[in-house]
């Protein structure tokens, strides 16, 4: 096998994944998002998974990319990893189509309709209907169209260029031999393994098998165990994408590899101890590319029938393979209890509401001391943390949301609208701790890259500061958790001490930098640390203005307010002085001076 021929058949290996990758994309371009709106809302059972995960995978042509979408949907918490299970177990067989797409390749006729049906024709006049498409229609659809019969285009131009450049194997006896070790399965299994993984595509390892069978080399015996190896290296892209997602991401993406596993050891040690017994005589049949079509289609169908039945222990197995820590349990999501079908029961539905909503308000308070962490020891770990769940935070909002406006529509009593009422008003402020979160982490990560160093006294004061806000978040979190009234009135005490703390840092901070103590680029990020943690004590006290104030007949909070801070009756001026004594950012300077 010369050099010439190497290069020419890898040349065909790379218009083949790029006509496929082509030929996917615009599929998904034409789709637009209802693939995965199908991917995700169809998939209440494992049977749907299964047919939604094999159908789409024969749209876009690529079992990993199905799966990396899914593996997208499970770490962002939109789905859960038994919804997975049946997607990616359709997507193995739904990627087998690509063999039965490429047998198209080896029509050919020799004149007349047989002519007109042959590959090259096909080909040529798919091709100028793309680039008609692509450059001469305006529309953005009709492109994408384009793209996908260039793609076919390319990957068919492809799969003859391999065809090729391995036909002058026919006549090679040492070829012809060294095919015979690959009969032994062990042998074949790693050869399929290592083609697929490389390659990073179960279909073009197809493809490249489907091309040197037209040599007549290649056996039923030495196509077998390959099929079953293509399976397992298919795996490796799957696991790549898994690289930074979270533990369930992960979970998703060691199905993908658990599922041909588990198929190939099963059918080997089946089919080879029955062959050891019986002596198969249809192991010398020479393969076409139709009859390795086939094989590989029956092979994963046969592989995920077998496995169906054991969705609910291959779910355990995962979780017991990549095991959850406290704090994974503690950032698990509540979506699942929003389940439509409880609707029906307003008090059973305000009740999963409400638990949600204790999930979505712990996930706020615990990012707001994640991005507190980064201003003493920042770590580019810890920031894309504090991102990732943000976005859980917005999810919760959209579909608690959504969730509550439907609930509005149904009958309930008093008590039951003012819960719901509850929820609607405090929602969005939960929602904004999170962004002043992640704004706050902006400022860390600022500090961190630009090497900026607040004063001692600057930070002295930012860390009474920021246990103040800790405290009023903890107070507000706590009292919405056990719908306490008692608690919820010491957060607008706090917050004015928060208010006024604020002012007084910011008029301390331009004396230091009149005196040359900070510079202008300490002032701008302590400002914005101000702005947020004085933003954050805001929305505390819009959660617990709704709560006491939904408490009676008439919901006004710039009344409510408005009484609170004039009357200021005993309560509250207790409270005041409580923590005006226990949040003293004159401490520093006592202790300069008694030095």
């Amino acid at each position: 096998m010369g050099i010439t021929m190497i290069l020419t058949l890898f040349s065909g290996v790379a218009m083949f994944l790029f006509g496929m990758s082509l030929m996917g994309d615009g599929l998904k371009k034409v789709a637009g998002n209802k693939l995965e709106l199908i991917l995700y809302r169809l998939t209440n059972t494992p049977i749907k998974g299964v047919l939604l995960g094999a159908a789409v995978t024969a749209i876009i042509q690529s079992s990993s990319a199905t799966t990396v979408m899914v593996v997208g949907f499970v770490n962002s918490g939109m789905m859960k990893v038994a919804q997975a299970i049946g997607i990616i177990m359709g997507a193995n067989i739904g990627t087998s189509i690509t063999g039965w797409i490429l047998c198209l390749s080896y029509i050919d006729g020799s004149g007349g309709i047989a002519q007109l049906l042959s590959t090259a024709t096909i080909s040529a006049v798919v091709a100028i209907v793309g680039i008609i498409f692509k450059m001469f229609l305006k529309k953005i659809a009709y492109k994408n169209v384009g793209d996908i019969m260039l793609g076919f285009f390319i990957l068919m131009t492809g799969m003859q260029t391999m065809s090729g450049a391995v036909a002058p194997l026919r006549e090679s006896e040492h070829f012809t031999n060294a095919l015979t070790m690959f009969s032994n399965p062990v042998m074949g299994i790693i050869l399929g393994i290592l083609i697929t993984a490389v390659l990073q595509s179960a279909s073009a390892s197809v493809g490249i098998l489907q091309a040197l069978s037209m040599t007549g080399s290649i056996s039923f015996a030495t196509a077998l165990p390959i099929i079953m190896g293509i399976g397992v290296g298919a795996a490796c892209p799957v696991l790549l994408s898994a690289i930074g997602t979270n533990k369930n991401g992960k979970r998703t993406a060691l199905i993908y590899l658990l599922n041909d596993l588990f198929g190939m050891v099963f059918w080997s040690i089946a089919f080879y101890t029955v062959n050891a017994i019986v002596h198969f005589d249809f192991l010398d049949v020479v393969m076409s590319p139709v009859s390795i079509a086939l094989m590989n289609t029956v092979f994963r169908t046969a592989t995920i029938l077998l496995l169906i039945p054991f969705i609910k222990y291959i779910e355990k197995l995962v979780f017991f393979l990549v095991k959850d820590t406290a704090e994974d349990e503690e950032d698990a999501v509540d979506f699942d209890l929003l389940e439509e079908r409880f609707l029906a029961y307003p008090a059973l539905a305000i009740t999963q509401s409400h638990e949600a909503m204790n999930g979505m308000t712990k996930k706020a308070r615990k990012n707001i001391i994640r991005a507190f962490s980064l201003l003493e020891d920042y770590s580019e770990e810890k920031y894309k943390k504090v991102q990732e769940k943000e976005n859980i935070i917005d999810k919760y909002e959209d579909k608690l949301g959504t969730y509550l406006m439907q609930l509005t529509g149904k009958e309930m009593n008093e008590a039951q609208i003012k819960q719901i009422s509850k929820f609607l008003h405090t929602i969005s402020d939960f929602e904004r701790l999170g962004d002043h979160a992640v704004n706050i982490s902006g400022v860390a990560k600022e500090l961190h890259e630009k090497k900026i160093r607040f004063s001692d006294e600057a930070q002295y004061e930012l860390s009474v500061l920021k246990d103040a806000v800790k405290e009023i978040v903890n107070i507000t979190v706590d009292s919405f958790r056990d719908d306490n009234l008692e608690t919820a009135g010491r957060v607008e005490p706090l917050r004015e001490l928060i208010s006024i703390l604020c002012d007084e840092m910011k008029m301390r901070h331009i004396a230091r930098l009149r005196v040359g103590i900070c510079d202008m680029k300490q002032g701008f990020a302590f400002n914005d640390l101000l702005n947020n943690l004085e933003r954050i004590a805001d929305h505390c006290s819009n959660v617990a203005v709704a709560m006491i104030e939904l408490e009676a007949k008439n919901f006004d909070t710039h009344k409510y307010l408005k009484s609170v801070r004039e009357l200021k009756n005993e309560d509250y001026t207790a409270y005041f002085e409580e923590y005006e004594i226990r949040y003293d950012i004159n401490g520093y300077r006592k202790s300069k001076k008694g030095k």
